[in-house]
């Protein structure tokens, strides 16, 4: 059987941690900032886990 190819865009979006678990920065940090509030902006700052729901399809995209 074929090995999967791996997704490019999802490859691009999400690192595996050494553990395997699923990283990714948290959308709305871009652009059209000054509107924003200080807290929003903070609160939108580093990564964050993938949610559970979400992992067996970013992990199929990824060639796991």
């Amino acid at each position: 059987m074929p090995k999967n190819k791996t997704h490019s865009g999802t490859s691009k979006r999400f690192k595996v941690t050494g553990s395997g678990k699923l990283r990714h920065e948290r959308a709305g940090r871009r652009h059209i900032l000054e509107k924003k509030s200080s807290k929003l902006k903070r609160r939108l700052k580093g990564t964050t886990e993938v949610s559970p729901n979400d992992t067996r399809q970013v992990n199929k995209m990824l060639g796991r």
